[in-house]
């Protein structure tokens, strides 16, 4: 058996996609590897093909109970022997999983990094003949990556002290150039094979809204056209989790929860009920989402600002996962750079430089006018037109203004108060002045009494923040990033002083993502439609399959494999066979009754 019957036979595919045969190939030539591939590209197969054709098991090191329980769902879905090892279990199911090690009837086990600490584990591993370790969520090895994990840093010591060592191949959707080079130096790899197919997921579309403190009833509106369809919404923090779901459950919305204050229990049901479609909706910290592998979700919405572009990337990434379009988008409010730094700090600590780095190009992101693809591709080092075509920013309807006026009073404004006071202050006090606020704070400092208090007391506090983000934008103005204090920037004395104009560009009624749903546009890969209504009742019969074999409905097929079993209606388990998607063991275990679908279908709809 060669890789392709693998690929064919076990995961319905005629070809590797971009990247993969070239990892594939690594494995099996005894190369380690780094495979740098986006969400939904295909990471798992690039170890679980090789690991069919290597005598021996395969270790899969994996961060997440849930994922594992995911990979190894889909793989016995798809006929292989697989297995994971997690506090999940109780001691009978453990013993079945060292049983079936130990006599060689597992191709795939999945353990979490903690696992190889263990001398008993370490034991019956030295016992087995392992060929390959793949490392999964590799940029958790990294102090410069999010979601870093210390026990990560073991895995080097564990693969040295096994009798022989295995190839290792490590595998992430999100690492910048540094991560890269973390990720090889720490896992010692040697000499790897590195793929690196990009950071771009077409089906996705970017957006950022700033509905200021407007932002639940933004969310709502964006919901409101998504109901019955599977999302995620992220939140900064359990307090925020709590509020944003009861206000979803009283709008009538199928909503559930997950974050860290939760117990054990509840969170594992609250996401079981998430995978298998029993809520639409998770209202979620952080502490939800690494490697879920739920392929239809269709929208990531984020009610606060992430920490950082690679978090951001990561769980918007979560989307879309089957390759059907799906929206991500941030409402951003000022307040949400407080947040993170609050969470960023650590024993009375306040975030480092590079956190601070890593933050202000997150704030920048939610900012800029430029196309929202781009900056992400740029910050992962990946070359990218000007404009894609498929973010708020390129799609958006725009004006220009001048606004030197507004800036003159801004930058008087800013060199007023420090001169007052002998120290630059934050935004925050700045707008304050600007509109004629009457805090006490105000009043305490003196600074009702300078001639720019009360110079823009006709604007709106989100529109004079938008002036300060123009500024900054066009180098009049920058924030300090440790105290987060306004200074003049480079521009400033030339725009004050000598009349230099500035104009800013403004996003006209911001476009509300497209709902999920709507039309792949035509391209080389795009196959004939699908008959929605044969769809519909496909996705009726996976539901009832799901159930009946208690795994989530992806499990069964994803909703990519569908819609091609809708375009074609195959009418034979040949033909079935052609589906994008259907191995031989699906095939021969749900063949049948999806044929017998398509069949009284065709004869209800001629």
């Amino acid at each position: 058996m060669d890789k392709f019957t693998i690929l064919k036979q076990y995961f319905g595919h005629d070809a590797f996609r971009p990247g993969q045969e070239e990892l594939v190939d690594a494995v099996l030539a005894g190369r380690d590897a780094l495979g740098i591939m986006p969400t939904g590209g295909g990471k798992s197969l690039c170890y679980q093909v090789p690991a069919l054709l290597l005598p021996g098991v395969t270790l899969v090191i994996s961060p997440l109970i849930s994922l594992m329980k995911d990979q190894v769902a889909a793989l016995a879905a798809a006929g292989i022997p697989a297995a994971f090892l997690n506090s999940s279990q109780d001691l009978e199911e453990s013993r079945q999983v060292w049983g079936a090690v130990r006599r060689g009837a597992c191709r795939l086990l999945y353990v979490a990094p903690e696992r190889l600490e263990k001398q008993r584990f370490a034991e019956l591993m030295a016992s087995q003949d392992i060929r390959l370790v793949a490392v999964d969520e590799a940029h958790c090895i990294s102090q410069w990556g999010q979601d870093f994990r210390p026990s990560y840093l073991k895995i080097a010591d564990f693969v040295s002290a096994l009798p022989r060592r295995p190839v290792v191949a490590a595998f992430t959707a999100t690492a910048t150039a540094r991560v890269q080079e973390d990720i090889a130096l720490r896992l010692g790899l040697r000499d790897p094979v590195r793929v690196v197919t990009g950071f771009d997921r077409p089906n996705l579309y970017f957006d950022v809204q700033r509905p200021g403190r407007r932002k639940l009833q933004a969310l709502l509106a964006l919901l409101e056209g998504r109901r019955g369809k599977s999302g995620i919404i992220y939140c900064a923090t359990r307090s925020k989790v709590e509020r944003v779901c009861e206000a979803l459950e009283a709008q009538g919305f199928s909503a559930t929860r997950y974050h860290a204050g939760l117990e054990e229990a509840e969170r594992r049901n609250n996401q079981d009920d998430f995978q298998y479609d029993r809520r639409q909706i998770m209202v979620a910290t952080n502490a939800f989402g690494m490697g879920i592998d739920k392929s239809n979700v269709s929208f990531v919405i984020h009610y606060n600002m992430p920490k950082n572009l690679e978090s951001y990337y990561q769980e918007a990434g979560r989307g879309g996962r089957d390759g059907e379009p799906a929206d991500c988008v941030l409402l951003y409010s000022d307040g949400d750079v407080a947040t993170a730094k609050v969470l960023l700090s650590r024993d009375g600590q306040g975030p480092d430089s590079q956190e601070l780095e890593r933050l202000g190009a997150m704030v920048d992101y939610c900012k800029t006018a430029e196309c929202l693809r781009g900056r992400i591709l740029a910050y992962f080092g990946q070359p990218h037109p000007d404009r894609c075509g498929n973010c708020g920013s390129c799609r958006g309807v725009y004006t220009q203004a001048d606004v030197t006026v507004q800036a003159q009073m801004i930058l008087s404004c800013i060199k007023r108060v420090r001169d007052k006071l002998g120290y630059y202050v934050g935004a925050a006090l700045i707008v304050q002045v600007l509109r004629g606020g009457r805090s006490q704070r105000i009043r305490e400092l003196g600074l009702d009494g300078l001639s720019t208090y009360g110079l823009l007391r006709e604007e709106s506090r989100e529109r004079v923040r938008a002036y300060l983000d123009c500024l900054e934008a066009e180098g009049c103005v920058y924030t300090e990033p440790e105290h987060a204090t306004l200074w003049p920037g480079s521009r400033a004395g030339a725009v004050l002083f000598h009349g230099e104009r500035v104009s800013m560009t403004t996003r006209l009624e911001p476009e509300i993502a497209p709902v999920p749903g709507r039309k792949r546009e035509a391209g080389p890969a795009a196959g004939p439609p699908a008959d929605e209504g044969l769809l519909s009742a496909l996705k009726a019969a996976r539901t009832l399959l799901a159930r009946r074999e208690e795994v989530p409905p992806y499990i069964i097929f994803s909703n990519a494999a569908l819609a091609d079993m809708a375009a074609k209606a195959p009418r034979t388990m040949e033909e079935f066979l052609t589906v994008s998607g259907v191995g031989q063991i699906k095939a021969q275990r749900y063949g049948e009754e999806f044929l017998a679908v398509i069949a009284e279908y065709r004869a209800e709809n001629g």
